[in-house]
């Protein structure tokens, strides 16, 4: 996946995070066994989809596109929303701490899930007694 559209992702982390609430996980992640090459999975977590996934995953999805360029758009498989007991979720969570910043992580194994390259630029625990 290119820079720039990392970058763009990562910005849209920031602005999304200011209007809903923080992310406990956004990243892109390419799996080992992924069936094309550049075809990846991205991954979120926060407590504001746990509330509503399906209307979550669809504000997200458009505040997407709305970002990408079409090629861009290509480069990303599927959205994975992780609920927050999810074993993926906590295994990510102990092998990186960021927020709104920019993790890359090469050869990782989450929770039996082979990982080629990821691109975090959240992965934080959130304490659900904090009100934003």
């Amino acid at each position: 996946m290119k820079n720039e559209t990392r970058e763009k992702l990562t910005i849209l982390e920031r602005e999304i995070s200011n209007e809903r609430g923080d992310f406990s996980l956004f990243g892109l992640f390419l799996r080992e066994d992924a069936q094309e090459e550049d075809k990846w999975d991205m991954l979120v977590a926060a407590p504001w989809l746990d509330a509503d996934k399906k209307e979550g995953l669809s504000y997200l999805a458009k505040e997407i596109q709305k970002r990408l360029e079409p090629d861009e758009l290509l480069s990303i498989s599927r959205i994975v929303v992780l609920e927050k007991n999810n074993p993926i979720l906590e295994s990510i969570h102990k092998s990186i701490n960021v927020k709104h910043g920019k993790v890359e992580v090469k050869d990782s194994n989450f929770s039996g899930i082979q990982i080629s390259q990821a691109c975090i630029s959240t992965s934080s625990t959130i304490d659900p007694t904090v009100k934003r």
